[in-house]
């Protein structure tokens, strides 16, 4: 077949492949969008934590005694606190708004925040009393365009602390000393300046927290721990759950994209079929012949259906490629792009190398569907009639 009509057989593994190409290409996007929101997420303990706040309601507030209490849980492992005060930042003479955050290095693992430029505090910097660590939002403040280097840079803090006697008057607490800005959070939206809590107790008395994370010690004990604290009247956010139900969006997505990428690859099978009908036609003579031969029903129907998975299989790693090569060539120019203006490099299409491989056997059994109505039809011609054929 493919020495006697080899043009014929060449268009036809190019049109499965440019059905299987569009399959590739558009699920490969929905890949794409799902890593580049879930890459924002830090797995592990960040998965087996809960986020508790207070409600406000009964008089519930998150204090010292109140972190010792989630920590004495049998299912907690460790409980961070994070407390928050509004602040001055000054930077060369340009001072704004931010608010100031204490935490220890636990809770930035537990959050899940991490850097995009920069470090992070680990466990090593608990003592730290020198650095900070900025959100983007911050250096658009003093019109920092380019991130990474404001890394080193050295900034000054004023706390705005509410009077203890009820009167609602500001106190301002100046720091007298700069701090080095060692990392960016991927916090995008929200102006946040965050330092080691013992250094913020230096300055300021903690009596409540803004939020604590608990860290759970399993899975199956995560949605226990939640009920509990639920029960208690506080509020609770799991990124677990966040995880879980991005996923189920994105794949919602990718069966849509396959969707019209199958109406493509439909397409190129109806042809495909059509190209084996007529290749039947072309060949009854030599049907006839093999038969006369000595060649069974079963041999004629299985050299059709052979050589249609052939084409079929074919057309799948031809596709594969386009739409490999498509989706990469986007992910590079998207990405000179962005460096050309300032943005962060990512991957609008990726292709999990299963998903490959499963289209190139799906490709096969398209090829095996579409050849096997021709081929039966082969294998139950009449000798004698066949060879007659004209």
């Amino acid at each position: 077949m493919f020495k006697t009509n080899p043009l014929r057989t060449w268009l036809t593994i190019l049109g499965m492949g440019v059905g299987t190409g569009a399959v590739v290409v558009l699920v490969g996007l929905g890949f794409g969008l799902q890593k580049i929101i879930l890459e924002q997420i830090v797995f592990g303990e960040t998965l087996l934590s809960l986020g508790v706040s207070a409600t406000g309601a009964q008089g519930l507030l998150l204090t010292v005694d109140t972190v010792s209490d989630f920590e004495d849980m049998p299912e907690v492992l460790d409980a961070a606190p994070l407390a928050r005060f509004p602040a001055l930042i000054t930077y060369k003479g340009l001072t704004g708004n931010v608010f100031i955050q204490g935490v220890e290095p636990p809770y930035l693992r537990y959050a899940g925040i991490t850097a995009s430029e920069g470090a992070v505090f680990t466990d090593e910097d608990a003592a730290d009393t020198n650095s900070l660590m900025l959100s983007p939002a911050v250096l658009k403040l003093f019109g920092i365009e380019e991130v990474e280097s404001f890394i080193g840079e050295k900034v000054s803090l004023r706390l705005l602390v509410p009077a203890d006697d009820g009167t609602g008057i500001i106190n301002e607490v100046v720091i007298d000393k700069e701090y080095t800005v060692r990392g960016i959070t991927k916090e995008e939206g929200v102006l946040n300046a965050m330092m080691m809590l013992p250094e913020l107790r230096n300055y300021v008395g903690i009596e409540e927290f803004e939020r604590v994370q608990v860290r759970v010690d399993s899975n199956q004990n995560l949605p226990i721990v939640e009920e509990r604290l639920i029960g208690l009247g506080y509020r609770v956010s799991a990124l677990s759950k966040t995880v879980e139900q991005a996923s189920k969006i994105f794949q919602g997505v990718q069966v849509v994209l396959a969707t019209f990428g199958g109406i493509a690859l439909l397409v190129s099978a109806i042809g495909m079929f059509n190209t084996m009908t007529v290749t039947l036609l072309e060949r009854t003579k030599e049907i006839g012949i093999m038969r006369t031969l000595g060649a069974s029903p079963n041999d004629v129907k299985y050299l059709f259906v052979s050589e249609s998975v052939v084409v079929g299989f074919m057309g799948g790693v031809t596709g594969i490629a386009m739409g490999v090569t498509l989706g990469l060539a986007v992910n590079l120019f998207l990405n000179i792009l962005a460096g050309q203006f300032g943005g962060q490099a990512v991957g609008l299409f990726s292709f999990p190398p299963t998903f490959l491989l499963f289209i190139a056997l799906f490709s096969a059994a398209v090829g095996y569907l579409t050849g096997i109505f021709p081929a039966r039809r082969a294998s139950t011609l009449n000798p004698l009639d066949a060879i007659r054929y004209e």
